[in-house]
């Protein structure tokens, strides 16, 4: 892990990664997107599921089919199926330490809106910690893996990918990332989108807890 001593900017996605309770925060998310798209394509909510299911698989996240697909308008979308409830969710203190003394550049990288991150990161008690969030209008609604996506988050940040540790839970997503010069880091789960090619070379590390990881690296950098 020496050269992660180095690096200057840490990268992180945001469901699933700086939170890994995903279906108390993204199941909401997925039954609002079942609901919109039943009512606004005027199907019933099991083919509505169905075609939200297929899209996101074929291209990355279900808002880019509806997009091609159905033209249907991006921003009134984000906006419904982001409208949760997360008053559950508890401020994450571990984390929050270990952040703080992380001598790095802060960065949010995710195919959401930034609504939404700001939603989580202030539940988690964060927000203040992160210098900027790359959204999914930033990427011009290309999600990630698509090097354009990763291409225009490095121009808005202004950072050496091969300067930056970046940590995501879908490890697909990574590739991209690994190709640019990023160190790359998947955080381990079980979900069967996010662990689909976690066997391939581009991911670097792999870890179970991003608080402990980050603690290794700031000890690191303290030497």
């Amino acid at each position: 892990m020496k050269e992660l001593k180095t690096k200057k900017n840490l990268l992180l996605d945001l469901d699933g990664t700086v939170y890994q309770d995903l279906e108390a925060v993204f199941g909401q998310v997925s039954r609002l997107m079942t609901k919109y798209i039943s009512e606004k394509l005027n199907i019933d909510l099991i083919k509505a599921k169905e075609l939200q299911t297929n899209y996101f698989y074929k291209y990355n996240t279900s808002l880019n089919g509806l997009m091609i697909h159905h033209d249907i308008q991006p921003k009134e979308f984000l906006k419904y199926v982001h409208n949760i409830d997360l008053s559950f969710m508890k401020k994450d203190t571990v984390l929050r330490e270990q952040l703080e003394n992380l001598d790095m550049r802060k960065l949010i990288f995710t195919n959401g809106s930034t609504d939404h991150a700001k939603n989580v990161l202030t539940h988690l008690g964060i927000e203040d910690l992160f210098e900027g969030i790359f959204d999914i209008s930033d990427a011009e609604y290309r999600p990630k893996p698509e090097p354009k996506a990763f291409d225009l988050m490095v121009k808005k940040f202004g950072i050496d990918p091969n300067n930056t540790i970046y940590i995501e839970d879908i490890a697909k997503n990574l590739s991209i990332g690994k190709q640019r010069g990023c160190t790359t880091v998947w955080l381990i789960n079980d979900e069967q989108w996010g662990k689909m090619e976690s066997d391939k070379d581009y991911i670097d590390y792999k870890i179970e807890n991003l608080s402990l990881f980050l603690k290794e690296i700031r000890l690191l950098k303290s030497k």
